[in-house]
């Protein structure tokens, strides 16, 4: 996370931005940030059932936020501008973490996820560096978010 940021860096994260504003896309991120949290595959299953306005709302969070990050990945957008603008992007490769390595064999995709991953994984790193409880302090605050049951 060193290179220097552009204003093209800066629009492109205001227009995502502006598109996480969007009506459904808004709650989608609600109700990921109240009611995600499985830690398997089954748990899935029952919380966001394939055909489910759940399913449909996992599917855009998840796809937004990969999206999001494959321009990090592929090197169009400042990594360091984009962590510090999108830390949800961290929350939500906080909660999906878990699922990833059963959903990857499940859908035979060992890449689903992977610029969330790289990113994500990336983003953790840098709070590590901010502090050794850092980290671990974000992690709790956001899994003692989700509603059970």
């Amino acid at each position: 996370m060193s290179t220097q940021a552009t204003y093209d860096d800066a629009n492109l994260c205001l227009r995502l931005y502006e598109l996480r504003r969007e009506e459904t896309l808004r709650k989608a991120r609600g109700w990921f940030a109240q009611y995600f949290g499985p830690t398997n595959m089954e748990e899935l299953n029952k919380l966001a059932p394939p055909g489910s306005q759940e399913n449909t709302y996992l599917r855009m969070v998840t796809s937004y936020w990969d999206m999001a990050c494959a321009f990090v990945t592929s090197g169009v957008l400042n990594q360091e501008l984009f962590c510090q603008t999108n830390p949800e992007c961290l929350f939500v490769w906080v909660r999906l973490r878990p699922l990833v390595p059963a959903w990857r064999e499940a859908f035979n995709n060992p890449k689903a996820y992977h610029n969330l991953e790289t990113v994500g994984n990336a983003f953790m790193k840098h709070m590590e560096a901010i502090g050794p409880e850092t980290l671990p302090a974000f992690e709790a605050r956001i899994n003692s978010m989700v509603k059970r049951g």
